[in-house]
């Protein structure tokens, strides 16, 4: 799994001109699923730093932070043959979307469920976000 993780100080999903998610202060983090990827990599995913001694390595748990989950296929985007994306590394829709929808499922077991939105799978979204910091992280758990 890849994610792309920023802080924000808000963050929305736009859906056919129509607000469905938004939040305050948190992280929006854009999630991409390969087609290998198993309940070890989305737990991965859901760190919780006990060790936390600066600001910035404090977990959303002890930051209180709001989540904005948003599914995107793109970050498995293969460009190596032109200016072409390929996106045979992702997961297959159907099998992706039962996928996210678990690790949503978790995320929200192991939060605040409140706390945790998403954006709409498979939609054409307009993601709204205003940077804290700027911080931005790229996770991937192939790399851990």
């Amino acid at each position: 799994m890849r994610a792309v993780i920023q802080r924000v100080k808000q963050g929305s999903v736009t859906v056919n001109n129509e607000v469905i998610s938004s939040i305050g202060q948190g992280l929006v983090c854009l999630i991409g699923i390969t087609h290998d990827d198993t309940k070890v990599d989305s737990d991965w995913l859901l760190w919780d730093n006990k060790e936390a001694n600066k600001s910035w390595d404090k977990s959303v748990k002890d930051m209180n932070y709001e989540v904005l989950f948003v599914s995107q296929f793109t970050l498995y985007a293969v460009t190596k043959k032109g200016t072409k994306p390929d996106f045979h590394c992702a997961m297959p829709s159907e099998l992706s979307k039962q996928f996210y929808t678990q690790f949503l499922n978790d995320a929200k077991q192991n939060y605040k469920p409140e706390l945790i939105k998403d954006g709409c799978f498979g939609a054409m979204m307009d993601v709204g976000i205003v940077n804290d910091g700027p911080v931005t992280i790229v996770l991937d758990s192939k790399d851990k």
